[in-house]
């Protein structure tokens, strides 16, 4: 087939990229562009017009052929695809790919002599091939041990392909193993400005500036190797090893206490507080901060557990939490979260067939009780922690790069042992299943976290569902919308959402901490909760006042809600035939529920005294208005829900 075109403006129409080209721009860009596969056409310029010989005769014959030998070599069938090309060689011997690829079979067969004769022939047809020139770079340096000849054919391949990372990033490595460090540097980030993910040139920044001690450096780059590893191949697994030797390098020789002393003294300063820091290797966590009023002491404590590796990161852990407590505490929006027998009793009543299994085996009630004690305390430290956590990590990573060694090592510990609580058999055998699967799903959430800042991927070793991946991811995305402008005290909104979505939201109470008379009095707090469980008779929560702020000022853009007049009506209806007693019971409880706020976007509550149905969020919101407004109707102005005339417009759709 020939093609010919004009040289003039109506080429520059379907070519517009030739415009203002010379002729030998013209003659390499429509050779690049009628090439296909390896079958490159024969292309000539004279007299004012660019003729291409395409020989469709041979792509008809031996296309097929071609591919199939890719395929093979791509299956590590290296003998079969050599006779294919040895037979393709004879038919079309100008063929250069053929030569180039027969060099890369011969080179993996570990005949490194025959593929430099093949690639030789290779570039006899066509001197800018330029993967046959890396090849060649690379059988030299690599297997020659020649890297003065290596350079040459690596600097010709750059000259036939300038947008060839791969060369480069072998230029690079080539130049680091002659200890040429900064010519190697220069190549790598030459390689990163072609390709930014490019993992190779990161892992050889990180060997690089590791020769030279700058131990910082190197473990960025080995993070960054990790990230932009597609698969866990043998880079991918250097680059790992890289990122924990450089670690403990790094926070093995650092005095640690240089990087919270300044922060403690930063929060001490805001708060007025004095902070005490020490190890007590008999708490129960890897490290805990003991709030002062909590405790009627006139300083705050951290304490950490000296085992733990990295137990600065720890330490600066627990000071964030205490820096999120004071900002939540200047704009009166700190919340306090606490567990009263009742949420224990809900607890025990979730697990009872699990403790029955435990009695069958042990006939000790203390170990049980201690067993129904530290299963409903470590799951309600998850509910509290996690929600906060992840803010905490994403700010320690963000405002502490010098920290990230010890937060790369502590973390990774730290989900090792999640893994464990899990994945154990021991474990698996006395937990209740639902307990093991709602841990399962908050430690999901940390180890999402962990994969996206450090590049490590640990979620499918917690061996999760589907169900449980879907809502941790649920979880972390929800995080990432929050996190991006963080207002002091909204991490509580994600321990509330999050409780909830879990079914956990009856095992604890989250109560602002103004409503505390006196902050270190709990024991007055938890028998003034018990006279007002629903608090209607605060005067002023300022937590409750802004979530309240929020509703309404949705319910102000929406106008009327037909909604929940519907629901309304719905109500009306069920309520219609039952006692007041029933009625009042259904109010409690639905107030309860509203102690822990209702999403109305969210699906399935589920209302024990009102059987054998699932509630969305609008549907609980309107329950809860009309029952309060049948039985307790003098307290409605209190619940916090402007649906007045909602309400007066369902009365008079049921009538």
């Amino acid at each position: 087939m020939q093609i010919v075109h004009k040289i003039n403006d109506f080429l520059f129409i379907i070519f517009p990229e030739l415009e203002n080209a010379n002729e030998m721009e013209i003659f390499n860009a429509i050779q690049k562009y009628y090439t296909y596969g390896p079958f490159v056409p024969k292309v000539t310029i004279d007299n004012g017009s660019v003729t291409v010989e395409v020989d469709t005769e041979i792509i008809a014959t031996q296309d097929a052929d071609y591919n199939k030998t890719i395929a093979l070599c791509e299956k590590g069938k290296f003998d079969e695809a050599k006779i294919i090309l040895e037979k393709l060689i004879l038919k079309n011997p100008s063929n250069s790919e053929y030569h180039r690829i027969l060099g890369q079979v011969l080179s993996e067969q570990g005949d490194q002599d025959e593929a430099i004769n093949a690639l030789i022939d290779a570039l006899r047809w066509n001197s800018f091939n330029g993967w046959a020139l890396m090849m060649m770079g690379n059988i030299f340096a690599r297997h020659k041990k020649d890297s003065a000849t290596a350079m040459k054919y690596y600097d010709q391949a750059i000259v036939a392909n300038t947008a060839d990372h791969i060369t480069l990033a072998n230029i690079a490595y080539l130049l680091f193993q002659e200890n040429k460090f900064e010519d190697a540097k220069k190549y790598a980030y030459e390689t990163l400005k072609l390709n930014d993910k490019y993992p190779n040139a990161h892992f050889i920044l990180s060997l690089i500036a590791q020769s030279k001690n700058d131990l910082h450096s190197a473990f960025y780059s080995a993070l960054q190797a990790i990230k932009f590893s597609k698969q866990k191949d043998a880079l991918y697994h250097n680059a790992v090893k890289q990122a924990f030797d450089t670690a403990n390098k790094i926070t093995g020789d650092l005095d640690g206490e240089k990087i919270f002393s300044a922060y403690r003294s930063q929060l001490e300063g805001e708060g007025g507080t004095e902070i005490e820091i020490y190890a007590d290797d008999e708490i129960k966590t890897a490290a805990k901060v003991e709030i002062a009023e909590r405790y009627n002491r006139n300083k705050h404590i951290v304490k950490y557990k000296s085992t733990y590796p990295a137990v600065e990161h720890l330490v600066m852990h627990e000071l964030v939490h205490l820096d999120f407590v004071n900002q939540a505490r200047k704009e009166n929006l700190n919340q306090v979260f606490i567990s009263t027998q009742q949420n224990k009793n809900n607890f025990i009543e979730t697990i009872l067939p699990a403790i029955n299994n435990l009695k069958s085996k042990i006939q000790d009630q203390s170990t049980i009780d201690f067993f129904i004690e530290s299963v409903f305390s470590g799951l309600n430290l998850q509910t509290y922690n996690t929600p906060i956590d992840v803010f905490i990590e994403d700010f320690l990573y963000k405002e502490y790069a010098e920290l990230r060694p010890f937060q790369f090592l502590s973390l990774f510990g730290l989900l090792q042992e999640a893994i464990k609580a899990v994945t154990d058999e021991r474990i698996l055998d006395i937990a209740p299943q639902s307990v093991i699967s709602k841990t399962r799903t908050f430690s999901l959430v940390n180890a999402m976290q962990f994969k996206e800042l450090f590049g490590i991927d640990t979620i499918q070793e917690f061996k999760p569902t589907r169900a449980e991946l879907d809502l941790a991811d649920a979880f972390y995305k929800e995080f990432i919308e929050y996190r991006e402008d963080r207002k002091p005290g909204e991490e509580y909104e994600l321990i509330k959402h999050w409780a909830q979505d879990l079914g956990l939201d009856t095992f604890f109470e989250l109560e602002s901490e103004a409503k505390f008379e006196n902050k270190n009095n709990i024991d007055d707090f938890l028998n003034k909760l018990q006279q007002d469980p629903f608090g209607l008779e605060e005067t002023e929560d300022p937590f409750q006042k802004r979530e309240m702020e929020k509703f309404q000022k949705h319910q102000e853009e929406i106008g009327t809600n037909m909604a929940i007049v519907m629901f309304m009506v719905e109500a009306l209806k069920h309520f219609k035939e039952k006692d007041a007693e029933l009625i009042k019971q259904a109010a409690f409880e639905l107030a309860m529920l509203g102690t822990q706020g209702i999403d109305p976007n969210k699906k399935d509550y589920i209302i024990s005294s009102i059987n054998n149905k699932r509630f969305s969020g609008n549907q609980v919101l309107a329950f809860y208005y009309v029952s309060w407004a049948l039985a307790i109707p003098e307290q409605v102005q209190h619940l916090g829900l402007d649906f007045h005339k909602e309400f007066i417009m369902a009365k008079k759709l049921s009538d």
